[in-house]
């Protein structure tokens, strides 16, 4: 594709405020303008530096949970949605240790995702994949595994999905304006702007730049999280989690003891607090995962 080419088909996206929101969706996530109270959950991702303090990569964690008995074990496994093949190859090889590993997916009841997904042929589906030429990276549905049997669908449906943001009067024009505001935020604690974008763009190592400004923003998830979230919580954050944990529930309850949850990282920070406080679980650890290379 031609620089002219490119610079026409992503204009209308280059508003930095417009990039939160997409990067924000493409992470199931969002933000907020508020400031909300820090938690003691840790961070399901972050950019990693060297000595030098150049960003080398971005990462997304493990975080591993026991119950206090120690007879239950649930990894809360945090994902972006593109990502490095290797990455994606070491989830694979993860996956394989844990009895249950549930994950998200809005579809009919029960889906299996065929290998080699190739998305659904939504909007979303097709930012994401635009992201990963852009920034030549991988998409996670085509190269995660998701047809081993211990591979569970623990989302809503798009029926359930419809319904809950019907009943709670959320929709996608309430979560842009949050997102926008947030941005407005950002912008003001002098992150990432309009400029640096187009440089990025025209570059000649244009893929390795947009990674590192875009590695800025979504590493602070955060914020990133509570603006689609809002005050009283959202459909595409705590009613999505709270179906998750109800599929894990009954899991559990057939006898799995070692668990896994892969959900888009900007679900986690939730998933840790209800993990603490409706299953009595206790945090043991945490490891971290290069997703994106960022030199």
């Amino acid at each position: 594709m031609s620089r002219s080419s490119l610079f026409n088909s992503l204009k209308p996206l280059v508003d930095r405020r417009l990039w939160t929101l997409i990067l924000s969706i493409l992470l199931a996530s969002g933000a907020q303008a508020e400031t909300a109270p820090e938690t003691d959950a840790p961070e399901f991702v972050r950019v990693k530096k060297n000595a030098d303090d150049r960003p080398v990569a971005l990462q997304t964690a493990i975080a591993h949970y026991v119950a206090k008995d120690g007879d239950l074990k649930i990894d809360l496994v945090g994902a972006v949605h593109i990502g490095e093949d290797a990455y994606y190859q070491d989830l694979n090889k993860r996956f394989k240790e844990y009895d249950a590993v549930m994950y998200e997916l809005v579809a009919p009841e029960g889906t299996r995702v065929p290998k080699g997904h190739k998305g659904t042929g939504s909007a979303v589906s097709g930012l994401q994949n635009g992201m990963k030429d852009m920034l030549e990276l991988e998409f996670q549905l085509e190269k995660v595994d998701y047809s081993p049997d211990n591979f569970v669908h623990a989302d809503m449906s798009p029926e359930e999905f419809a319904k809950d943001m019907a009943d709670r009067g959320d929709g996608f024009l309430q979560m842009f304006a949050r997102a926008m505001g947030q941005g407005l935020v950002q912008q003001s604690k002098g992150g990432a702007n309009d400029a640096a974008i187009m440089m990025a763009l025209f570059s000649s190592n244009r893929a390795i730049k947009l990674r590192r400004l875009f590695a800025s923003q979504i590493s602070d998830m955060d914020n990133q999280m509570r603006a689609i979230e809002g005050k009283n919580g959202s459909t595409i954050i705590s009613q999505r989690n709270a179906k998750a944990f109800e599929v894990m529930g009954k899991s559990i309850k057939d006898g799995k003891k070692n668990i896994a949850v892969f959900y888009g990282a900007g679900h986690l920070d939730d998933m840790h607090q209800r993990l603490l406080n409706d299953f009595g679980m206790e945090l043991k650890s945490v490891e971290y995962l290069d997703a994106w290379k960022l030199e």
